[in-house]
């Protein structure tokens, strides 16, 4: 008799357990509608806000915005489940957050992105590019990178062939026939002191927040593949119908015909939306 009531206490306490974690928390079910994303001052979260939003709304999303000073506190809010997602980072960005703050962040589509572009500062021509110019580039790894690839573009420079355009720095320029002097710089700065250089490398978030328009730049990036936004999640969410319900809304006719009655030339979009 003593045995068959342990027997019952242990059978009530397992399945109490499995009760219980049937009703917690599951952010990978179909059920959750209350999803929340990092939010910046810039042109991301702005259409985001404006083209994605509105369709998921319909789909009965509540949508939210957790305000964040930079990317790397949205990575980190992320990474520890204060927000669903994130729309304002590449792929290489991403995965250096993962590598150096043992992230678990995965990306799931690309999205339209403003490219990079050089800027008249004191010079107003590329034709007008002399010997000893001052040329001031942004000094954060990834963007670094993406800004001396454009150089090379436009055959101010020459860069070694052997390394990988997404991790080039100063030191493999092998060719600068034009002896430019290259000042790098945190990219929010640049546009104050653009008139003290011959002209600047930005990229699209620092267009858009310094109101510079963006049809004045003198040359844009032919963006490679990791430096494509992307829509992130942790990897645990990856599969969820809410992450897929993102992923349509990008894709979407709806979306389309918003970029195509709101891009004035600043977004760069992705085959796969277009």
């Amino acid at each position: 008799m003593k045995f068959k009531k342990i027997g019952i206490l242990l059978f009530t306490v397992i399945a109490g357990a499995t009760f219980l974690m049937g009703c917690g928390g599951d952010d990978t079910g179909s059920a959750k509608k209350e999803i929340t994303y990092s939010k910046s001052q810039g042109p991301y979260s702005e259409l985001f806000e404006k083209g994605i939003k509105p369709i998921l709304e319909k789909k009965g999303y509540k949508v939210t915005g957790k305000d964040m000073s930079d990317l790397l506190q949205a990575d980190v809010a992320l990474n520890e489940g204060e927000v669903d997602f994130n729309v304002e980072q590449h792929t290489a960005y991403m995965e250096n957050f993962n590598k150096k703050q043992n992230g678990h962040l995965v990306a799931l589509t690309p999205i339209p992105t403003v490219p990079a572009g050089i800027y008249a500062g004191s010079k107003s021509s590329l034709d007008q590019i002399s010997d000893g110019a001052k040329v001031a580039v942004p000094n954060d790894a990834a963007n670094t990178a993406r800004c001396y690839a454009l150089l090379q573009k436009v055959g101010w420079i020459k860069l070694n062939p052997e390394k990988d355009l997404s991790t080039v720095t100063q030191q493999d320029i092998i060719e600068n026939p034009h002896h430019i002097q290259f000042t790098e710089m945190k990219s929010l700065n640049i546009p104050a002191v653009r008139g003290d250089f011959d002209f600047i490398v930005i990229t699209g978030s620092i267009v858009y927040n310094a109101n510079i328009d963006p049809s004045t730049a003198l040359a844009t990036e032919d963006i490679l593949p990791h430096l494509l936004l992307q829509l992130v999640v942790l990897d645990k969410n990856k599969d969820a119908q809410w992450a897929k319900d993102i992923v349509s809304a990008y894709h979407s006719d709806e979306f389309k015909k918003y970029m195509g009655e709101h891009n004035n030339g600043l977004w760069y979009i992705p085959k796969d939306n277009q």
